[in-house]
């Protein structure tokens, strides 16, 4: 199986973003033989924040019961997976080419 190839990552500071983007920005040191490099990037104004993520993921189709949980957003704090808050709408499965 083949991933997707991307993350979003909500740090805590300026100082924090910095210092991620020093160490991983190229980084190609990947466990698994591949060419991929990674590219850090900063999201849009609208996806900056923790509380802006957790909206634009927990109503998302990608929290539907029929998307594995591997392929989740993943929530940690303090590096500790904590559960996803809970969706406020209905959710409707992924695309069939999801």
């Amino acid at each position: 199986a083949s991933a997707l190839g991307f993350a979003f990552v909500n740090l805590a500071s300026p100082a924090d973003a910095t210092h991620f983007r020093a160490h991983f920005g190229g980084f190609r040191q990947w466990a698994a033989r591949t060419s991929k490099v990674c590219n850090v990037s900063w999201a849009s104004a609208d996806q900056q924040g923790l509380e802006a993520n957790i909206e634009r993921y927990r109503n998302s189709s990608v929290m539907h019961g029929s998307v594995a949980e591997e392929h989740r957003p993943l929530y940690l704090v303090n590096g500790v997976p904590v559960k996803f808050p809970k969706k406020t709408k209905r959710l409707w499965p992924p695309h069939e080419s999801f």
